[in-house]
């Protein structure tokens, strides 16, 4: 057990929100009851997440997509009351870190998913700071075919591939969730190929133009991992009763 300041400030520590300009607020976004014995951890705030914490009997919920982002509107009704309104009646916290849990070196998304997939991660690149992506090199060339089967046999789900120019992959980068938009620096950087989440109509022109291959993985799929060893980690620590919970999303 551990009261729930001293679990903020744990991960506040850990993992440093205030280095990142983020889409939504990091770390406590609903407060619940002080003491948490038993966290549930998800990719994301649904109802259907927050109903399976309640049947566990959790104190709190750790997600990587929380609640109040950028742009959204602010009167609460309808989904997000409801969501709202489980959380408040039964006194559950609501617990988010998005940016800072996609760059943690350790922890965090893409890191996780390169264990994965057995990619270590050998440098990390991107205009923002700090930067988000990463890529590895291998000594042997992997095939188109090969990288695109075993996306499949890792994660569960049939990647989009959108064919490139280059026939040998030795340099391959990702970025999880809606990433798509680095594939342009990963082309920069030379890369043979760029994994993320999600594709975008612009995504292909840029693949035809430059020669990179592009995978599209699935944003809930290459996002389960992060906020799972983060919970994990939490529970070792803490002495606390986890449970990760993934929600079914074939996005």
């Amino acid at each position: 057990m551990v009261s729930l300041h001293d679990l903020l400030q744990y991960l506040e520590q850990l993992l440093i929100p205030e280095d990142f300009r983020d889409y939504a607020p990091n770390g406590l976004q609903v407060e619940g009851r002080p003491e948490v014995k038993t966290l549930v951890s998800g990719v994301s705030a649904s109802l259907a997440l927050i109903e399976a914490a309640l049947a566990r009997d959790a104190d709190a919920v750790l997600v990587h997509h929380g609640y109040f982002w950028k742009g959204e509107s602010p009167v609460i009704r309808g989904m997000k009351r409801q969501r709202l309104q489980r959380l408040l009646s039964n006194d559950l916290s609501l617990i988010a870190y998005h940016l800072p849990l996609d760059a943690h070196p350790r922890l965090g998304n893409n890191v996780q998913l390169g264990e994965r997939l057995g990619w270590p991660v050998d440098g990390v690149f991107g205009s923002t700071r700090p930067p988000l992506g990463v890529y590895a090199r291998f000594d042997s060339p992997l095939s188109v075919s090969s990288v695109h089967e075993h996306l499949y046999h890792v994660l569960g789900r049939q990647p989009l591939h959108i064919a490139g120019s280059r026939q040998a992959l030795r340099r391959i980068g990702w970025c999880t969730g809606a990433a798509q938009s680095y594939i342009e620096e990963a082309a920069a950087l030379g890369l043979d190929a760029f994994v993320s989440g999600e594709i975008s109509e612009q995504t292909v022109h840029v693949v035809r133009e430059t020669g990179i291959h592009y995978f599209a993985a699935g944003h809930h799929a290459t996002e389960r991992y992060g906020v799972e060893a983060l919970g994990r980690h939490l529970a070792e620590r803490f002495g606390l009763c986890h449970h990760f919970i993934d929600i079914d999303n074939p996005v």
